[in-house]
């Protein structure tokens, strides 16, 4: 059976915003080695569209991006959606009946299943299917933006503390 897991960078003060949390080198490396042992992601739409970046190489790009969108593009990823028409390469759209896919893809698969974007989490939260929570502090202060947790938190217990590079910490919380 699969773990769903939901994990994204963070401000300490718990807004997730990739413009102004850029990834060092180990936390870049970390993410490539964190796609790379997925089963596969679930997307909503607005995570979805700011990963489609990965899609198309760019020559600007170093190894280590190169590297991460390969791994991006290999793994399978549902979206769920009800106002996109299409996915891309390696996508299914989910637009209804998204508990009982989710569902289905726990029973069926093995590993871990990350899911991206705050909403999405919520809504699979409110029906019990997160089994993780990794939580990525980055030690800025945004004061504002789109939280981590986009709604009441759900309660949780802490099982892991670990570093990620010179200066993100990784909390990682089951329900409790």
């Amino acid at each position: 059976m699969a773990k769903l897991i939901f994990g994204m960078n963070q401000s300490l003060d718990g807004y997730v915003d990739h413009l102004k949390m850029r990834a060092g080198p180990a936390l870049f490396r970390h993410w490539i080695e964190h796609v790379h042992g997925l089963t596969g992601s679930v997307y909503g739409r607005r995570m979805y569209e700011i990963m489609r970046y990965w899609d198309q190489d760019h020559p600007e790009w170093s190894a280590e991006q190169h590297e991460f969108a390969a791994a991006w593009r290999r793994q399978p990823k549902w979206v769920v959606s009800r106002s996109l028409k299409s996915v891309g390469p390696n996508a299914t759209l989910v637009e209804d009946g998204i508990e009982g896919v989710i569902r289905g893809l726990k029973a069926r698969l093995v590993g871990e299943i990350a899911v991206s974007g705050p909403d999405l989490a919520r809504s699979l939260t409110d029906i019990g299917l997160i089994d993780e929570y990794r939580l990525y502090f980055h030690p800025v202060v945004l004061g504002r933006g789109t939280p981590f947790f986009a709604g009441p938190r759900p309660p949780l217990r802490l099982v892991s503390t670990d570093p990620v590079g010179e200066d993100v910490i990784r909390l990682t919380y089951v329900p409790a």
